[in-house]
Protein backbone atom coordinates (compact mmCIF):
# COMPACT_ATOMS: atom_id res chain seq x y z
CA UNK A 1 0.00 0.00 0.00
CA UNK A 2 1.93 3.00 -1.32
CA UNK A 3 0.10 5.94 0.24
CA UNK A 4 2.63 8.43 -1.10
CA UNK A 5 1.51 7.54 -4.62
CA UNK A 6 -2.18 8.24 -3.99
CA UNK A 7 -3.78 10.69 -6.39
CA UNK A 8 -7.20 11.31 -7.88
CA UNK A 9 -7.80 10.00 -11.35
CA UNK A 10 -8.28 12.65 -14.05
CA UNK A 11 -11.77 14.21 -13.86
CA UNK A 12 -13.05 12.52 -17.01
CA UNK A 13 -11.93 9.11 -15.69
CA UNK A 14 -13.64 9.32 -12.30
CA UNK A 15 -16.62 7.01 -12.01
CA UNK A 16 -17.77 7.88 -8.48
CA UNK A 17 -17.71 11.66 -8.20
CA UNK A 18 -20.07 12.83 -5.47
CA UNK A 19 -20.59 9.36 -3.97
CA UNK A 20 -20.16 8.48 -0.28
CA UNK A 21 -18.59 5.09 0.45
CA UNK A 22 -18.04 3.06 3.60
CA UNK A 23 -15.50 0.24 3.35
CA UNK A 24 -15.26 -2.37 6.08
CA UNK A 25 -12.00 -4.16 6.77
CA UNK A 26 -10.38 -1.13 5.18
CA UNK A 27 -6.95 -1.03 6.80
CA UNK A 28 -5.30 -3.94 5.05
CA UNK A 29 -5.09 -5.98 1.87
CA UNK A 30 -8.07 -5.83 -0.43
CA UNK A 31 -9.96 -3.42 1.84
CA UNK A 32 -7.22 -0.81 1.84
CA UNK A 33 -6.68 -1.08 -1.91
CA UNK A 34 -10.43 -0.77 -2.46
CA UNK A 35 -10.80 2.29 -0.23
CA UNK A 36 -7.98 4.05 -2.05
CA UNK A 37 -9.34 3.15 -5.48
CA UNK A 38 -12.84 4.41 -4.62
CA UNK A 39 -11.31 7.65 -3.36
CA UNK A 40 -9.25 7.97 -6.55
CA UNK A 41 -12.50 7.75 -8.50
CA UNK A 42 -13.91 10.71 -6.57
CA UNK A 43 -15.90 9.03 -3.79
CA UNK A 44 -15.74 10.37 -0.25
CA UNK A 45 -14.63 7.36 1.78
CA UNK A 46 -15.02 6.21 5.36
CA UNK A 47 -12.09 4.01 6.35
CA UNK A 48 -13.05 1.74 9.24
CA UNK A 49 -10.73 0.25 11.81
CA UNK A 50 -10.84 -1.93 14.90
CA UNK A 51 -7.27 -1.79 16.17
CA UNK A 52 -5.27 -0.18 13.36
CA UNK A 53 -6.41 3.39 14.04
CA UNK A 54 -3.00 4.76 13.03
CA UNK A 55 -3.25 3.02 9.65
CA UNK A 56 -6.77 4.33 9.09
CA UNK A 57 -5.82 7.89 9.94
CA UNK A 58 -2.71 7.70 7.75
CA UNK A 59 -4.92 6.55 4.87
CA UNK A 60 -7.32 9.44 5.48
CA UNK A 61 -4.41 11.89 5.51
CA UNK A 62 -3.09 10.50 2.23
CA UNK A 63 -6.49 10.69 0.54
CA UNK A 64 -7.05 14.24 1.80
CA UNK A 65 -3.57 15.33 0.74
CA UNK A 66 -4.25 13.88 -2.70
CA UNK A 67 -7.38 15.99 -3.15
CA UNK A 68 -10.01 13.52 -1.94
CA UNK A 69 -12.38 13.38 1.02
CA UNK A 70 -12.19 10.77 3.76
CA UNK A 71 -12.78 10.08 7.41
CA UNK A 72 -11.90 7.26 9.80
CA UNK A 73 -14.31 5.48 12.12
CA UNK A 74 -13.98 2.69 14.66
CA UNK A 75 -16.21 -0.23 13.69
CA UNK A 76 -16.84 -3.77 14.86
CA UNK A 77 -19.02 -5.30 12.15
CA UNK A 78 -20.30 -7.97 14.54
CA UNK A 79 -21.72 -5.37 16.94
CA UNK A 80 -25.06 -3.83 15.99
CA UNK A 81 -24.55 -0.61 17.96
CA UNK A 82 -21.09 -0.15 16.49
CA UNK A 83 -22.44 -0.50 12.94
CA UNK A 84 -25.26 1.98 13.55
CA UNK A 85 -22.82 4.47 15.09
CA UNK A 86 -20.36 4.15 12.18
CA UNK A 87 -23.04 4.95 9.61
CA UNK A 88 -24.25 7.90 11.71
CA UNK A 89 -20.71 9.25 11.99
CA UNK A 90 -20.22 8.91 8.25
CA UNK A 91 -23.51 10.67 7.55
CA UNK A 92 -22.47 13.61 9.73
CA UNK A 93 -18.98 13.84 8.24
CA UNK A 94 -19.54 13.04 4.57
CA UNK A 95 -23.25 12.46 3.87
CA UNK A 96 -25.51 9.42 3.46
CA UNK A 97 -23.63 6.27 2.50
CA UNK A 98 -24.69 5.31 -1.02
CA UNK A 99 -21.87 2.83 -1.60
CA UNK A 100 -21.13 0.07 0.89
CA UNK A 101 -18.24 -2.31 0.41
CA UNK A 102 -18.75 -5.12 2.94
CA UNK A 103 -15.21 -6.42 2.86
CA UNK A 104 -14.40 -7.35 6.48
CA UNK A 105 -13.65 -11.04 6.72
CA UNK A 106 -11.57 -13.68 8.46
CA UNK A 107 -10.63 -17.29 7.88
CA UNK A 108 -9.26 -20.02 10.12
CA UNK A 109 -8.25 -23.56 9.27
CA UNK A 110 -9.89 -26.46 11.07
CA UNK A 111 -11.08 -29.96 10.12
CA UNK A 112 -14.74 -30.41 10.93
CA UNK A 113 -14.16 -32.93 13.74
CA UNK A 114 -11.74 -30.55 15.50
CA UNK A 115 -13.62 -27.30 14.93
CA UNK A 116 -14.63 -25.47 18.09
CA UNK A 117 -18.04 -23.87 18.16
CA UNK A 118 -16.34 -20.60 19.02
CA UNK A 119 -14.30 -20.77 15.79
CA UNK A 120 -17.41 -21.49 13.71
CA UNK A 121 -19.32 -18.61 15.29
CA UNK A 122 -16.47 -16.13 14.92
CA UNK A 123 -16.09 -16.72 11.17
CA UNK A 124 -19.84 -16.62 10.57
CA UNK A 125 -20.25 -13.53 12.76
CA UNK A 126 -17.57 -11.49 10.99
CA UNK A 127 -18.09 -12.67 7.42
CA UNK A 128 -21.85 -13.10 7.22
CA UNK A 129 -23.54 -11.42 10.19
CA UNK A 130 -21.25 -8.41 9.71
CA UNK A 131 -22.32 -8.14 6.07
CA UNK A 132 -25.97 -8.36 7.13
CA UNK A 133 -25.68 -5.62 9.78
CA UNK A 134 -23.86 -3.25 7.42
CA UNK A 135 -26.21 -3.96 4.50
CA UNK A 136 -29.24 -3.40 6.68
CA UNK A 137 -27.95 -0.06 7.96
CA UNK A 138 -26.94 1.08 4.48
CA UNK A 139 -30.34 0.14 3.06
CA UNK A 140 -32.16 1.86 5.91
CA UNK A 141 -30.22 5.07 5.29
CA UNK A 142 -30.86 4.99 1.55
CA UNK A 143 -34.55 4.25 1.98
CA UNK A 144 -34.92 7.06 4.51
CA UNK A 145 -33.18 9.48 2.16
CA UNK A 146 -35.08 8.26 -0.90
CA UNK A 147 -31.71 7.74 -2.56
CA UNK A 148 -30.23 5.21 -4.94
CA UNK A 149 -27.14 3.24 -4.01
CA UNK A 150 -25.00 0.13 -4.36
CA UNK A 151 -24.12 -2.57 -1.84
CA UNK A 152 -20.97 -4.47 -2.81
CA UNK A 153 -20.17 -7.67 -0.93
CA UNK A 154 -16.62 -9.03 -0.95
CA UNK A 155 -17.25 -12.72 -1.39
CA UNK A 156 -14.78 -15.37 -2.55
CA UNK A 157 -14.33 -18.11 -5.11
CA UNK A 158 -15.36 -20.26 -2.17
CA UNK A 159 -18.95 -19.17 -2.57
CA UNK A 160 -18.67 -21.78 -5.34
CA UNK A 161 -15.57 -23.94 -4.75
CA UNK A 162 -15.57 -26.33 -1.75
CA UNK A 163 -12.49 -26.04 0.48
CA UNK A 164 -11.52 -28.81 2.88
CA UNK A 165 -10.82 -27.70 6.45
CA UNK A 166 -12.44 -24.32 5.79
CA UNK A 167 -16.08 -25.38 5.89
CA UNK A 168 -17.07 -22.44 8.12
CA UNK A 169 -15.46 -19.97 5.71
CA UNK A 170 -17.18 -21.57 2.72
CA UNK A 171 -20.49 -21.55 4.58
CA UNK A 172 -20.09 -17.83 5.22
CA UNK A 173 -19.33 -17.03 1.58
CA UNK A 174 -21.98 -19.35 0.17
CA UNK A 175 -24.42 -17.74 2.57
CA UNK A 176 -23.27 -14.30 1.48
CA UNK A 177 -24.06 -15.13 -2.14
CA UNK A 178 -27.68 -16.07 -1.46
CA UNK A 179 -28.07 -13.27 1.07
CA UNK A 180 -26.91 -10.79 -1.58
CA UNK A 181 -29.19 -12.25 -4.24
CA UNK A 182 -32.18 -12.30 -1.91
CA UNK A 183 -31.85 -8.69 -0.79
CA UNK A 184 -31.05 -7.68 -4.37
CA UNK A 185 -34.62 -8.67 -5.26
CA UNK A 186 -35.97 -6.73 -2.29
CA UNK A 187 -33.98 -3.57 -2.86
CA UNK A 188 -33.83 -3.28 -6.65
CA UNK A 189 -37.32 -1.71 -6.87
CA UNK A 190 -35.97 1.06 -4.62
CA UNK A 191 -33.00 1.77 -6.88
CA UNK A 192 -30.52 -0.03 -4.64
CA UNK A 193 -28.29 -2.52 -6.45
CA UNK A 194 -26.54 -5.44 -4.74
CA UNK A 195 -23.55 -7.29 -6.22
CA UNK A 196 -20.76 -9.65 -5.16
CA UNK A 197 -17.08 -9.40 -6.03
CA UNK A 198 -15.37 -12.77 -5.54
CA UNK A 199 -11.56 -12.80 -5.36
CA UNK A 200 -9.53 -15.90 -5.96
CA UNK A 201 -6.01 -16.44 -4.60
CA UNK A 202 -4.78 -12.95 -3.73
CA UNK A 203 -1.30 -12.17 -2.40
CA UNK A 204 -2.31 -10.48 0.85
CA UNK A 205 -1.46 -11.00 4.52
CA UNK A 206 -4.30 -13.47 5.04
CA UNK A 207 -2.54 -15.83 2.59
CA UNK A 208 0.98 -15.29 3.93
CA UNK A 209 1.35 -18.84 5.36
CA UNK A 210 0.66 -20.28 1.90
CA UNK A 211 2.79 -17.75 0.07
CA UNK A 212 5.76 -18.49 2.34
CA UNK A 213 5.55 -22.24 1.70
CA UNK A 214 6.91 -22.91 -1.82
CA UNK A 215 5.06 -26.20 -2.18
CA UNK A 216 1.70 -24.80 -1.09
CA UNK A 217 2.20 -21.65 -3.16
CA UNK A 218 2.83 -23.68 -6.31
CA UNK A 219 -0.10 -25.99 -5.58
CA UNK A 220 -2.41 -22.98 -5.54
CA UNK A 221 -0.78 -21.60 -8.67
CA UNK A 222 -1.58 -24.86 -10.46
CA UNK A 223 -5.28 -24.05 -9.86
CA UNK A 224 -5.05 -20.69 -11.66
CA UNK A 225 -5.23 -20.92 -15.46
CA UNK A 226 -3.94 -17.35 -15.87
CA UNK A 227 -0.67 -18.38 -14.28
CA UNK A 228 -0.22 -15.91 -11.42
CA UNK A 229 -1.50 -15.04 -8.00
CA UNK A 230 -3.74 -11.99 -7.90
CA UNK A 231 -2.88 -8.70 -6.25
CA UNK A 232 -5.11 -6.54 -4.05
CA UNK A 233 -5.23 -3.93 -6.81
CA UNK A 234 -6.69 -6.50 -9.22
CA UNK A 235 -9.71 -6.75 -6.94
CA UNK A 236 -9.84 -3.05 -6.08
CA UNK A 237 -10.01 -2.02 -9.72
CA UNK A 238 -13.05 -4.26 -10.25
CA UNK A 239 -15.13 -2.33 -7.73
CA UNK A 240 -15.61 1.19 -9.08
CA UNK A 241 -17.22 0.16 -12.35
CA UNK A 242 -19.72 -2.17 -10.67
CA UNK A 243 -20.59 0.61 -8.23
CA UNK A 244 -20.89 3.28 -10.89
CA UNK A 245 -23.76 4.48 -13.06
CA UNK A 246 -22.14 2.63 -15.98
CA UNK A 247 -23.19 -0.64 -14.33
CA UNK A 248 -26.70 0.52 -13.50
CA UNK A 249 -28.30 -2.64 -14.96
CA UNK A 250 -26.01 -5.07 -13.11
CA UNK A 251 -28.03 -6.52 -10.23
CA UNK A 252 -27.60 -9.61 -8.06
CA UNK A 253 -24.55 -11.03 -9.82
CA UNK A 254 -21.07 -12.15 -8.80
CA UNK A 255 -17.95 -10.89 -10.55
CA UNK A 256 -15.13 -13.41 -10.10
CA UNK A 257 -11.67 -11.84 -10.00
CA UNK A 258 -9.72 -15.08 -9.92
CA UNK A 259 -7.53 -15.61 -12.98
CA UNK A 260 -9.91 -18.38 -14.01
CA UNK A 261 -9.73 -20.33 -10.75
CA UNK A 262 -13.45 -21.11 -10.82
CA UNK A 263 -12.95 -22.95 -14.11
CA UNK A 264 -11.74 -25.92 -12.02
CA UNK A 265 -8.57 -26.56 -14.09
CA UNK A 266 -7.72 -29.75 -12.21
CA UNK A 267 -11.10 -31.31 -12.91
CA UNK A 268 -11.53 -30.83 -16.67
Amino acid sequence: MDLDAFHLHPPDARLLEGRVALVTGATGGIGAATALELAAHGAAVTVDYRSKDDTARTMVEAITAGGGRATAVELDVTDEDSVIAAFATTREALGTVDLLVANAGIETRSPLVDMALEDWRRVIDVNLTGAFLCAREAARGLRAAGARGVLVFMSSVHEQIPWMEFSHYCASKGGMKLFMQSIARELAPHGIRCVDVAPGAIATAINRPVLEDPQEREAVLDEIPYGRWGEADDVARAGPWRASAQADYVVGTTLFVDGGMTLYPNFV
